[in-house]
Order: structure tokens, then sequence, then C-alpha cells
């Protein structure tokens, strides 16, 4: 029995915020105090450091579960079944729905309870549940729903990575021109077909970590309605990251047995181009190699960094030849990874 991706989704939102539209914005440092820096330049900086041009948001009216749901039906009509089938429903987010205009988070009941309702499965054997675990989540769920599988728990899981971001961002932060919004779902089986999750592996860094993302109040120190927003320490992250995933991913990709030169596609989270970029050269040099050309497809430029959602709506654009000079083929090795709050880290090799 091999467990494999039969099936795969993605809700990309239709507002296209440009980095332009952020030229009125009145951004200040963390103490409140005014950045020395036009906007022009402030925007330019960062475009430089994460490759970000624009991002996508979502209309007024949708929220998380919303675009959980679109993405979710992609995957079961690619999928081919039926979704009263389904034993499990996973979905990682980060922030429940957050309406528009509203300063309060909404989990009860669970997103995926709520996908499960949008979906109308009858089943009451479809276990629906939501995963909490920085930007890796939708990986983490994807191992969870493995082990269901293997343990004979399940045959059919769906996994699901939705954030509406924009929903929680200070617009006087200039980390706020990173987030975005999306979801991306994918239907894991057993099958007799060859390959599928070949390994996996996870860490959680909590003790001087914990708090690289947090969250906090507005930069603006004049605004006192307590409001919190998705916060970070950047330099702290990017440290982090650069010294302790690539070492998670070869970790992993030792428990698989792969060789290293037979990965066809890196696909990981979408954070920060130059981050992800640093990420898989370290990995390379830790087999004395120079990073491939082609090996890691970004969509960051385009669509932001929408936390879960990053990873599972690369993957189903590059299956649909949507993300043009890559694509995946049968027998193909897949080496997926994520690095995110909590901190945490995790990666799955996976052969198509």
């Amino acid at each position: 029995m091999n467990i494999k991706i039969t099936g795969t989704g993605s809700y990309i939102p239709n507002v296209v915020e440009k980095n332009e539209d952020f030229y009125q914005h009145e951004f200040l440092n963390s103490d409140g105090s005014t950045i020395n820096s036009p906007n022009e330049v402030i925007i330019e900086k960062f475009k430089a450091i994460t490759g970000i041009g624009e991002r996508r948001y979502v209309v007024d009216s949708l929220s998380t579960s919303n675009i959980a749901f679109y993405a979710a039906e992609n995957a079961i009509k690619d999928a081919q079944i039926n979704p009263e089938e389904l034993d499990y429903i996973i979905v990682a987010h980060n922030y429940g729905d957050v309406k528009h205009n509203s300063q309060q988070s909404d989990t009860v009941p669970s997103i995926a309870s709520r996908v499960k309702h949008l979906l109308k499965i009858q089943n009451p054997k479809c276990v629906a549940y939501d995963m909490l675990f920085g930007c890796p989540g939708w990986i983490e769920s994807t191992i969870q729903a493995n082990a269901f599988i293997k343990a004979g728990m399940a045959k059919k899981c769906l996994v699901i990575g939705a954030e509406t971001l924009s929903r929680v961002i200070d617009k006087h932060d200039r980390d706020s021109m990173i987030y975005s919004d999306g979801a991306g779902a994918v239907i894991l089986e057993s099958t007799n077909d060859d390959g599928g999750i070949l390994a996996h592996d996870s860490a959680t860094f909590a003790l001087d970590e914990a708090h690289y993302i947090y969250f906090g109040e507005t930069n603006n120190q004049e605004i006192n309605d307590k409001q919190c927003y998705i916060k970070m320490y950047g330099r702290k992250i990017y440290e982090f990251a650069i010294s302790n995933v690539p070492q998670a991913m070869k970790s992993c990709l030792e428990l698989s047995g792969v060789n290293v030169k037979d990965v066809k596609k890196i696909l990981i989270h979408q954070a920060n181009e130059k981050m992800d970029e640093a990420i898989v050269q370290r990995f390379y040099k830790l087999y004395d190699m120079e990073m491939p050309e082609g090996i890691m497809p970004m969509t960051i430029n385009k669509l932001g960094n929408s936390s879960v959602a990053t990873v599972p709506t690369l993957y189903d654009m590059i299956l649909k030849g949507e993300l043009e000079g890559h694509n995946i083929n049968k027998g193909d090795i897949i080496l997926f990874a994520s690095v995110g709050a909590g901190m945490n880290i995790n990666a799955i090799v996976y052969q198509e």
C-alpha cells in the first residue's frame, strides 16, 4: 500500500494588490518612530529582498472557510471521488475566520467543520478538525493524514491549507506587504500505485524561538484600540531558517533513501525569495553541490506569502500547467519543506 495525492485544487483570490498600492501608507518603526526613507525606497528594498511585486487578497464577502471550501471542491473534483467517502478533513490555518472590518477571529465551529458543512457531507464518520502549526501547517496535516491511512484509520483524507492574512496585517508595518490570502487542497488516498509519501520529518524549536512570529499591536502609537496583528522578528527568522531548514531537509531525504541527485523539484514555503534561495543553496552545499537550475519554483512574486496555502497552491499550479517553465511528471521525486511560527520545520519526500 502506498499513500498518494490523487487530486489537487486551489483558490487564488481575484484582488491584486501591487507594490505601488502601498505608496500612500504611513510605515513606522516598531517603536512608532518615523522611517527616514520615502515609501518608494522602502518598497524598492522590500521587493529586492522578498521578490514580491504583488499579492492577492480576498474580496470583502469571503473568509478563510469560504476559500478553503473552494479549494476543497476543486481537489475533490480532480480526484473524482464522492466527498461522502472522506474519512478526515484537516484544515491548516492560523487565524480562523476574520470577517472584513472585524477585530475578532472566529474559530468555533472549526474551519474544518465549516468546510464539511459547505461540502454538504452527511457522513458523521468524516472527522473534521483544524491544524495550528504556523506556516508548515499544511505539510504537518498531510503527515497526520498519512499516519491515519497507514494505521488503517482512514482510506481517503482531504487536507487543506487556507489563510486570509490580509485581515490581520498592520498597515503601519512594512512587513504587512509580505502577506496575502489563498487556499490549496489535496486528496490523500491509499493506492496500489508506485511512489507516494516516502519519508517525512518535523521539529519544533520553542526554547528561544517560540515568539519570533507573534500577535502584537500596531506600530502606530497614537492608536489605542488594542487590536492585534501578525508581527515578526524578520532577521531572527532568516537566521533561524537558513541555519536549521537545510539540515532538516537533508535528514528527511536520508530517511527516504533517495539520492539528492534524483530530486526533481523542491516545493518550499513561499516565505521570502532571498531566504528560500539561501535555504536551498545551503541544502545542496551539505552535499557539496551547487543548487540546480529550475529546482525551486516560486510564486511569491505574484501571490505573496499566504502562509499554509503557499505549498499546496504551488503544487496545484505546477500540476495544472499554470507555472511557466515547471512541470512534474509521474515518477518524479518532490521535496516539500516549510518553516514558520512555533518555530516549526517540516519536510516530506514524495514520489509522483
